[in-house]
Formats: C-alpha cells, structure tokens, sequence
C-alpha cells in the first residue's frame, strides 16, 4: 500500500509512543484515524494532537484485552467509519521481574494485553480488512521477539508470541488481499520502561534497570512510525526499526545457542540484581 489518503486506519495503543507518532505521520498523510486506548487522557490528548493537524480523527477508551469490549469497538466502527484498511496491533505493556519469584497473575496481565490482545484485534478485524482491495495488518513484536533477556520472561514470550502467529498469518493470508508484517524495535525513547509493572523486583533494582534500559534507547517514536510506514509501503514481511535492532538480529542469527554470552546479558542482569 503506497498512499494513505482517505484510508482507514485503526492504532491500538495510540495514547503515547509509537501508537501516537504513528497517529501523526498517517493524518499528515490524508488518512483518516481510529485510534484506542486504555489510558483515556492520554488517548484524548493523542486524538487533539491529531485534530490540530486538521484530519479525520475519532478515538474510543478500549481494553485490547477485553474481547467483549473490542467486539463493541467493532461495532461502533462499521457504523461510523465502515470498513477499514489498516489494523495496527500496537497496545503493550512490559513487566519487570524474575520468574521464579514473580506472580503469575501478572505474567496472565501481560500475556492478555500484549499477545491476546493483538489476537482479539485480528480476529475481530480480519473479516472487514478482507472486504477491501487492500488491506495491511501490522503487529507490533519487538526485537524481545528475536532475543531474551533476563527479567523479561514474560515480556519475551509475549513478543516471540506476536512474531510467531505473524508470520503463521501472513502465509495463510498470502492469496488474499491482505498483508501481514510484524515489527520489531530496538531501544525506543518512549514511557513503557518507565511504566512497567514492578513485580518482585526491589524499587532500587527497577531504578537501575529503567536506567540501563533508558540508556540503550537510540531511536525516537517518530523515527520509527516513519521506519514502520515505510514498511508498509514496501511491504515488508519483517520491520526492524534501529540499528540496534538490526545488529541484534544478526547477532542471534549468526551464534543462535550463545547470543547471550558474547553480549553478556546474564552478567549485566546479575550486576543490576545488587
């Protein structure tokens, strides 16, 4: 899909982040925004954003989680906007936290929000996405969906997760006129660090890692809805977004069974375990 003018195109998370630029970059390209959240002010102030820029906007307060709620959503779009052309699973969330001394419920909060999620947007979508023409399904992964990292076993699953039922989608989907990318991005300047659910870690060991974690952020949210945007214009199976992310991937690709040690992740994790 090359141009975007009088598209329809829905963003889950859209209240901060990547969701918010990516709002930005389509109205100033003529496309028309349906944009959710969880977080109602944030998503109002997303929608005024876009708003200033004089383009079609309409927002609605959604728990991606919520399957229920999400049906409701689905709804309320075919009647305002009919069908759309662009789905992009955004909405996530991160957990910092060892897994042997976490809690599983907050493993399951992660899980619902990050992967089920993104499966209740397609489920539910997919159906009006395949009406049109053309048609563009985005899931946000993460480059947590090609490495782990230790404190992360949850947020690692939900990504390798999306990356995986990604990929499966996009070979069924292959003669439709629907297409299928994930994203993955490196080190991004935006809140989730920040936000992440504590877990079992102590306050001072959650400072130190959104320290290192902040440290490692290269690419701005702006730069990667651009990266993502050009993803879909070239119809990219796989969006890596920073050098970061793409050096990671070849990393992994090239010493798969010991990633971690020639990048020292179990060292570093232990060091901010102090």
């Amino acid at each position: 899909m090359k141009d975007f003018n009088k598209k329809n195109i829905l963003i889950t998370g859209a209240g901060s982040g990547i969701g918010r630029s990516l709002a930005i970059k389509f109205a100033e390209m003529g496309a028309q925004l349906i944009l959710t959240d969880n977080n109602l002010n944030d998503l109002e102030a997303s929608h005024n954003q876009v708003l200033s820029i004089n383009a079609e906007c309409s927002y609605y307060h959604v728990d991606v989680s919520n399957y229920t709620a999400m049906e409701e959503l689905s709804t309320a779009v075919f009647e305002n906007h009919g069908d759309i052309d662009i789905l992009i699973n955004n909405a996530g969330v991160t957990l910092m936290d060892r897994f042997a001394d976490g809690n599983l419920d907050d493993f399951h909060w992660l899980m619902n929000i990050n992967f089920w999620g993104v499966i209740n947007g397609v489920k539910i979508f997919l159906p009006s996405l395949l009406r049109q023409p053309e048609a563009h399904i985005i899931n946000l992964s993460s480059i947590f969906g090609i490495m782990s990292m230790p404190g992360q076993a949850a947020y690692n699953s939900s990504k390798f997760a999306i990356k995986g039922f990604t990929e499966a989608l996009k070979m069924e989907l292959a003669e439709t006129s629907v297409k299928v990318s994930s994203v993955h991005p490196g080190g991004i300047k935006t809140q989730i660090a920040n936000n992440a659910r504590l877990g079992s870690i102590t306050a001072r060991s959650r400072d130190k890692l959104i320290k290192e974690f902040n440290k490692l952020t290269y690419t701005s949210a702006d730069k990667a809805a651009l990266d993502i945007i050009k993803g879909i214009q070239k119809n990219k199976r796989r969006i890596m977004i920073g050098w970061d992310a793409k050096i990671v991937d070849v990393i992994v690709r090239l010493f798969p069974s010991h990633y971690e040690s020639l990048m020292g992740l179990e060292k570093r994790h232990q060091k901010l375990q102090k």
